[in-house]
């Protein structure tokens, strides 16, 4: 990536992200651990892309037109990324969320001009789910379209073109194993299709929180939900449209405990303030490099994604009342604020 010249559009800004090798895990592995840097899109997260990609799809269909909106149901960070891509195309947003996720979402939604729809949390097979509900939105909505990104391809198209081409290039075609949780699975799919396709000797492992689905099915072929996490926007109970095919050679199962310690660890020693998927996919990254240096690689390098921004968690990772409430640890540093 040259810095040094200008973008043609404020669109051109979405993608091209750094690239950074994450000191504290690369030692806990063994080997180089390297996080994408996600949280340096124009709207803080890796979901960007999967919005750029989904409204140019619906563009090039003839789905979406001049004056049009642009509907979704999600957990915030692609809502954000399609206000923002809507913003810069002219086009009107309304999204569909669970009331259970941060308030920096929900605030940050409204601020960029979407329209706010909150639903209680249910199970995909409840009519009120958010998929649901906003995808009735959209065809009762004239002129709009639903964006439908857990099985949409076009997200995972994002990374097949995008995401994964920039960390082969980025790491120099030197990549021995890649790993992060899957929300949609477009990341994970796409960036495991796009890295096969330039080295098939790449390991591709699931990294699943508790109370996802996932794990199970790719361990033993059954898809069954086993504890719960508080991280939002990953874990998935169905294979979406995005999900099938993806070459996934092995999978972690990471606590939120096992997250937070990285979450913890990068901030205090590395500067990064991440979200907990961040730090779930890390704990991921270091349990694939190990297991790639007991079978005897030599020196591998091991890619992550580094999702999004910690700074949309205030209210709740970065709250020792809310996580104490969840039973979760607190930072030090957290609870001598609060003690003061």
């Amino acid at each position: 990536m040259n810095i040094t010249r200008p973008f043609g559009d404020t669109l051109a800004l979405i993608g091209n992200t750094p690239i950074v090798r994450l000191a504290g895990p690369s030692a806990a592995a063994g080997c180089d651990i390297y996080g994408k840097c996600e949280f340096a899109n124009p709207g803080s997260s890796v979901k960007d892309r999967a919005a750029l990609w989904m409204i140019r799809d619906a563009e090039n269909r003839g789905d979406l037109k001049p004056g049009g909106t642009v509907i979704e149901g999600t957990a915030g960070n692609t809502g954000i990324g399609i206000a923002l891509v809507a913003n810069a195309l002219g086009y009107k947003t309304i999204i569909v969320m669970p009331d259970n996720q941060s308030k920096e979402k929900m605030d940050t939604l409204r601020a960029l001009g979407a329209e706010l729809v909150l639903v209680p949390p249910t199970k995909y097979s409840d009519p009120g789910h958010f998929q649901h509900v906003s995808r009735r939105m959209a065809e009762e909505t004239p002129g709009a379209v639903w964006a439908g990104q857990f099985d949409n391809v076009a997200n995972r198209k994002a990374h097949i073109e995008g995401t994964s081409q920039e960390i082969w290039e980025q790491l120099e075609g030197r990549i021995d194993g890649f790993t992060c949780a899957a929300g949609t699975g477009g990341t994970i799919a796409g960036v495991g299709m796009g890295l096969k396709e330039k080295d098939p000797e790449i390991r591709i492992a699931l990294t699943d929180p508790h109370g996802a689905a996932l794990y199970n099915y790719y361990a033993k072929g059954v898809l069954e939900a086993e504890g719960s996490s508080v991280a939002e926007g990953i874990g998935q109970g169905r294979i979406t449209a995005n999900l099938e095919g993806a070459p996934i050679d092995t999978q972690y199962r990471i606590s939120d405990e096992e997250g937070l310690v990285w979450v913890e660890r990068l901030l205090r020693e590395e500067g990064l303030c991440l979200g907990l998927s961040s730090g779930i996919n890390v704990a991921g990254a270091v349990a694939l490099g190990k297991e790639l240096v007991a079978e005897g690689r030599p020196n591998p390098r091991v890619a992550t994604i580094l999702c999004d921004t910690g700074f949309r968690y205030l209210s709740t990772l970065y709250n020792p009342e809310w996580l104490a409430a969840k039973g979760l640890p607190s930072f030090d540093w957290l609870q001598q604020g609060a003690a003061a």
